[in-house]
């Protein structure tokens, strides 16, 4: 399976149907989404808010939005047929739709702003170019709206590093394979996070892209140091 950036929502429907099972053996992954999607401090339990999950995958940071904001539209958004079947498989009240769209093609797939929130959920290092996404997705904000990024960032810290790629050679990959038949979507998982950006040169990058009050926060438990939330704002 070829698991290059600019394939993965292909990659991505080869794994859909073992993905949840994959993901729920991880320790704290639900939590911390949940926990990032608190992070955005959306107010009255989302009531008149309109949300965007960019990158929805299962529907798994879709149910964390949900957790901070119960009473919003939300529109989740992924480019895996595969993905978005499971999804929407699942028991959604009726503000929550979904969208088939890659992140560059949101526009054109009939996904327009304002939103007044964003959450992007392990996607921002799988984008070929994320510029030009992220300066999209800041575009689409409502003045003020709440962008966070739950990612993963290990270039900053050579123990994250060390852990991270302990978990995936012992863990994750052999897992994958297991369930699957195929690690090849697991070992590029690997290399995606040893190769993308540290902490700082992310935020750096959401100040380049026009988001201010930007800041990031990292997970607690083992994934200190390696998944973070990364938090910016629309200007008013």
């Amino acid at each position: 399976m070829n698991t290059t950036p600019y394939n993965v929502p292909e990659a991505f429907d080869a794994g859909a149907d073992s993905y949840d099972e994959l993901v729920g053996a991880n320790p704290g992954y639900h939590e911390h989404l949940r926990l990032s999607a608190r992070r955005m401090e959306l107010p009255g339990g989302g009531r008149g808010l309109r949300l965007l999950d960019i990158g929805c995958g299962t529907g798994a940071s879709t149910a964390a939005l949900l957790t901070a904001a119960p009473h919003a539209e939300i529109v989740a958004v992924d480019g895996s047929a595969g993905m978005l079947a499971r999804a929407r498989a699942k028991d959604w009240p009726a503000g929550v739709s979904f969208v088939q769209s890659r992140a560059e093609d949101l526009r054109s797939c009939g996904v327009h702003g304002p939103f007044d929130g964003i959450l992007a959920a392990y996607l921002v290092r799988n984008l070929p170019d994320p510029d030009p996404v992220l300066r999209e997705l800041r575009g689409l904000l409502a003045p003020n709206g709440v962008f966070a990024a739950h990612e993963y960032s290990v270039r900053d810290s050579r123990r994250a590093t060390a852990i991270w790629n302990a978990v995936c050679w012992a863990v994750i990959i052999p897992a994958g394979r297991i369930r699957t038949g195929d690690a090849a979507l697991y070992r590029y998982l690997r290399r995606s996070v040893t190769g993308f950006d540290g902490a700082m040169q992310f935020r750096d990058r959401l100040q380049r892209n026009g988001f201010i009050d930007v800041r990031s926060v990292s997970m607690p438990g083992w994934q200190s140091g390696i998944v973070h939330t990364f938090l910016g704002r629309a200007a008013a």
